[in-house]
Order: structure tokens, then sequence, then C-alpha cells
């Protein structure tokens, strides 16, 4: 895999185990992935926090138009956008206090991932939260 340096085993278990997750580009539509992604992980104990501009509400919970009106910082943003908008989403995640960053399958920004590593903050690119808690669960 190309982006090995951000699929480290250590640092994905240590991501599943925070809770409070931010995701960003969180569809109302079942159908869409980020809301199939979304609501197993809600059912599996995680608190989901909703961040899409054009949605009040999600999986029963209120919508964030971004993640600086967020009125504590996550754990962890999830981040279910197109690669050109990652910058933006990571800059924001650093400046809120989030401890980890996790781009979805397919998105991808090197730069914008070592600028957040810097940071301090863990990060996992283009791997799917679902499928590592459920390769790591058996569930």
């Amino acid at each position: 895999m190309v982006h090995d340096e951000f699929s480290r085993s250590d640092d994905i278990a240590a991501i599943l185990e925070m809770k409070r997750i931010a995701v960003v580009g969180l569809s109302d539509q079942p159908e869409r992935p980020s809301y199939d992604v979304a609501r197993y992980l809600q059912t599996r104990g995680y608190t989901i926090i909703p961040v899409n501009p054009n949605a009040t509400e999600v999986l029963g919970e209120k919508a964030y138009p971004d993640l600086a009106s967020l009125p504590e910082p996550p754990e962890v943003v999830d981040i279910f956008r197109r690669s050109e908008f990652v910058s933006d989403i990571v800059d924001q995640a650093i400046k809120v206090g989030a401890k980890a960053v996790w781009m979805q399958f397919d998105v991808i920004d090197r730069e914008a991932a070592l600028r957040a590593r810097k940071a301090g903050l863990l990060v996992v690119m283009d791997r799917c939260m679902k499928v590592e808690h459920w390769q790591r669960s058996g569930r």
C-alpha cells in the first residue's frame, strides 16, 4: 500500500479506542457510505457528531456546519470528503484540538497528514473505520 506510513496498526488501534467521532461529510441519506459507517460505529458505542452544513440532524444527532462550531473538541475527525477538501479540514481539526484524523478509503492528502502528525495528532489515511473495527472486533 502506498500509504503504509498512515496505516500503522498501533495508530489504528489507538484511534478505535477513542469514542467521540466528528464525521465530516456525514450524509443524511442512508444509502451513502458515510451514513452506513457512522451508523455502524454508533451501534458499537461511539458518539457520532455529524459535520455537514447541509444537514440539521443525522442519525438522531445534531449536525454542525464545521468543526469550529462544535461545542467541544472531538477525539477523532473522520473525513468523508474528497481529497481536495482535506487540507482545510485537517487544519480545522488541529485548531479545535482533535486527537486524531482518519481519512476514509480514497481520501488522500499526504501533506495534510504530515501536518497533522507534526501537530501531534494520530493519522490514518485511505482506510475505513468500519472495516478496521469489524476486523479487530470480529463483529
